[in-house]
């Protein structure tokens, strides 16, 4: 019998970033996982054209009034894609982090524990009963009045606001004011209002000291600068603002990260003495449930929450079963260890796309199409197997799970697999296989099928012995109680653990001030920028180098073009059009803002005079737009950027063009990236390299390329720390501190330590079995 409407999702000559005119069909109603070495172009295909053009169908379908409201997509380019249900994308990108944001308001979590504390909470005798609103910190009528909700409260003290009290107030005692005029001004104000600027501030009397420091007046005076040579300056009115005041404004009110971040290093935070930390008013906090207020619950681990709901009374039960229903997925995805007030900014990007996942379970959708990316990132392996029972489920419910994933244990377990390759960048783009995963096998250029059928046997390796130890603790901090652990230098440890169970935090713990650690670089996966004017040659320094080389041509010297007129970054060279970005946003009111590349430079983002000047026959913009491979070649006689491009091209990055913004980059290829940065510097001395979940984002492929370097780093005399699940890495190491048993209040213990094979067969390890398979397998292979 003909379905009514069309089983597979058909993609004809999709063009998206390194997508060469691909054709493709993905059976609706499976499990559909999408691989290939990073940098091939899977994302491109799942979330840059399928989620993308189903985006763009639900805009056209709604009012146009309304969607000038909603920030939209570019049309992705594809030639048409049939058979498309709507979509819902479940990305590891993180909105705006705030500390008001949390688990329980990303889940709604928090919206059903108000519901309970405001109709079925034990109030105070002749209390009036609060609206559920009067429970959360983030509403005015909840919010403690002291700190806003915030729990805290941020205050100022002399000694931080004068560091060295000998200077005097004109020689910057009062290092919280602002440089330049603005804190002349504010000098300027003091001396017209009588007070010695020019005595140091020890001498100063008490009181005048208080008042120029802590005062809420604002006093308004005329101000006589003082002349300088051959300046007229003329009187003018000048406001006073005290010390605390500017600080306090500042960081309250500044949109800049710079200015805040300068401002809270004058300030303490101290938990708010009114709310105790709780954030809420008293009226809130005096009503409980099971003798415990919303805040002493919120602070629970999901996993005990439950327990402790009532059950007694209609009102009570209905809301207690939402709540306890609304928890198990999350609990079910690893999660339980999670408190509902711990801050989204806290949380990986892995979890904080579980945690969507889990309120996706209770949404009832069907006949959508699921697309996700990675929720296999930073999962234990043991956590893994409840990942799959997860989507599962998504599919049984009548929708379709897209999945841009590097597990083989979640490609084995998937329906249909599409392979993106062969290689990164302009060598990928292309499919190589789409259909059941067993017939990926015979795809002889496929880098997945031999890693998920053909793995040849693992290297044995001999474990290195240590050369001393970096001794960290005793540690008591979130859920480590008094932990010490003992890092071996000269090789690489693994520190493992079920999600949660402590690493990050131990890891954390090793500074450059512990004896043993002459150098420390911590190589995590935050952005490298966050503007497209930031890109992977700005990072390195090598757009430096080649702006040195443009600089010294014969053409620059004739014209008198220092290296300033060859960034886009700074007038001068670049082109005014577009200001450097290479594209302009065309606002199109009801439909989505498009950008095209700018009419005056199409997207070489300088001036023609700039791009005349050439080395080698490129110009500028044609150099940033090689790719690390073809640059390699272009520059293998210039020591400086040739340092540079080896650098990245050994840690599998020589797909990516020199100009790529920092926004295009994934995690993986951000930590990369700063990896080979710290490469390329001639290495001095022995250096302590911390990396936290080096393989997320990465295809086995890629893992190997990584490990090599690693392996390398310590061959040479250096000492590797990497938090890692990825159980082939684990096994490959010298040493493996495994925490646990669990995790949140279940874990932060030291279960086991030793090499691999010591800890593999540790009973109460939940990482042992898995770690005995990998090691088996490289032995059994």
């Amino acid at each position: 019998m003909h379905s009514p409407h069309d089983p597979y999702v058909r993609v004809r000559d999709a063009r998206e970033h390194n997508l060469k005119g691909v054709d493709v069909d993905v059976p609706r109603d499976v499990v559909a996982v999408f691989t290939g070495v990073s940098g091939s172009g899977k994302s491109s295909l799942a979330f840059g054209t399928v989620y993308a053009e189903a985006q763009r169908r639900y805009f056209e379908s709604v009012a146009p009034y309304a969607r000038r409201l909603i920030h939209q997509v570019g049309a992705p380019k594809v030639g048409e894609v049939t058979g498309l249900p709507p979509a819902v994308s479940l990305q590891q990108r993180r909105a705006t982090p705030t500390s008001r944001s949390s688990v329980g308001t990303v889940t709604n979590l928090s919206n059903s524990l108000r519901m309970l504390f405001s109709r079925a909470g034990d109030y105070p005798p002749g209390a009036e009963r609060l609206d559920s609103d009067a429970f959360s910190p983030n509403t005015a009528a909840g919010a403690c009045p002291e700190c806003h909700g915030l729990g805290r409260v941020h205050r100022t003290t002399e000694e931080l606001l004068v560091p060295d009290p000998s200077l005097s107030i004109r020689d910057g005692a009062i290092a919280a004011w602002p440089g330049a005029w603005q804190g002349k001004n504010l000098r300027d104000v003091l001396d017209a209002l009588g007070y010695d600027v020019d005595r140091s501030w020890r001498e100063l009397p008490a009181e005048a000291r208080q008042w120029i420091l802590f005062t809420d007046e604002q006093p308004v005076v005329t101000v006589h600068p003082v002349r300088d040579a051959g300046r007229i300056q003329r009187p003018y009115q000048g406001t006073y603002m005290s010390a605390r005041r500017y600080v306090m404004k500042t960081f309250a009110d500044s949109r800049s990260a710079t200015l805040r971040a300068k401002a809270e290093r004058f300030l303490t935070s101290t938990p708010c003495p009114v709310c105790g930390g709780a954030r809420l008013r008293a009226e809130a906090l005096a009503v409980t449930v099971g003798g415990r207020t919303v805040a002493e619950l919120a602070a629970l681990p999901l996993t005990e929450l439950p327990a402790l709901l009532p059950t007694e009374g209609v009102t009570a039960g209905v809301l207690t079963e939402d709540l306890t229903s609304r928890i198990a997925p999350v609990v079910e995805l690893g999660l339980g260890y999670l408190s509902l007030d711990r801050p989204t900014p806290t949380l990986s990007a892995g979890e904080l796309q579980r945690l969507r996942l889990a309120t996706q379970l209770r949404s009832g959708l069907f006949g959508v199409v699921y697309v996700l990316d990675e929720p296999s990132a930073g999962l234990h392996p043991a956590d893994t197997e409840a990942l799959l029972t997860v989507l599962e489920r998504l599919k049984a419910a009548g929708n379709s799970v897209f999945v841009v994933e590097h597990h083989l244990g979640v490609m084995r377990g998937a329906d249909w697999i599409v392979d993106v390759g062969p290689l990164a960048g302009e060598h990928g783009g292309r499919v190589l296989y789409s259909g059941p995963v067993d017939g990926l096998a015979d795809v002889a250029e496929s880098a997945t099928a031999r890693h998920l059928f053909h793995r040849s046997p693992a290297p044995v390796r001999e474990v290195r012995v240590p050369r001393g130890t970096v001794t960290v603790g005793p540690v008591t901090r979130h859920n480590l109680r008094g932990v010490t652990a003992r890092f071996p230098l000269g090789v690489l440890t693994a520190v493992t653990g079920v999600s949660g169970s402590g690493k990050s935090t131990l890891v954390g713990e090793i500074t450059e001030d512990l004896p043993g650690v002459d150098r420390l670089v911590s190589v995590d996966q935050r952005p490298i920028g966050r503007t497209p004017r930031s890109n992977l040659a700005t990072y390195t320094g090598l757009f430096d180098v080649v702006r040195k080389v443009f600089a010294a041509t014969g053409q620059a010297g004739e014209r008198g073009y220092g290296v300033g007129r060859f960034s886009f970054n700074v007038p001068g060279g670049r082109c005014e059009t577009c200001q450097g970005e290479g594209f302009v946003s065309v606002e199109l009111l009801f439909l989505p803002s498009t950008y095209t590349p700018c009419p005056d430079c199409g997207g070489a983002r300088y001036n023609p005079e700039t791009l005349e000047v050439t080395y080698r026959g490129r110009n500028i913009a044609e150099v940033l737009d090689l790719t690390v491979e073809g640059a390699a070649e272009f520059f293998a006689d210039t020591p400086a950027a040739a340092r540079s491009l080896a650098a990245l091209l050994d840690v599998g990055l020589g797909y990516l063009r020199l100009g790529q913004p920092a926004t295009e980059l994934s995690g993986g290829e951000a930590q990369r990236i700063k990896l080979a940065s710290e490469l390329q510097r001639g290495r001095r001395g022995h250096t302590l390299y911390l990396l936290d979940e080096p393989t997320t984002g990465l295809h086995p492929a890629d893992v190997e390329v990584l490990m090599r370097q690693l392996h390398g780093l310590v061959d040479a005399g250096h000492t590797v720390v990497v938090v890692e699940h990825d159980m082939s890495v684990v096994a490959g190491a010298d040493h493996v501190i495994d925490l646990g048993p669990g995790g949140g209040d279940a874990g932060g213990q030291i279960v086991a330590a030793g090499p691999p094979a010591e800890v593999a067969g540790v009973g109460a390890s939940a990482t042992a079995p898995y770690l005995a398979r990998a090691l088996d397998g490289g032995r059994r292979r």
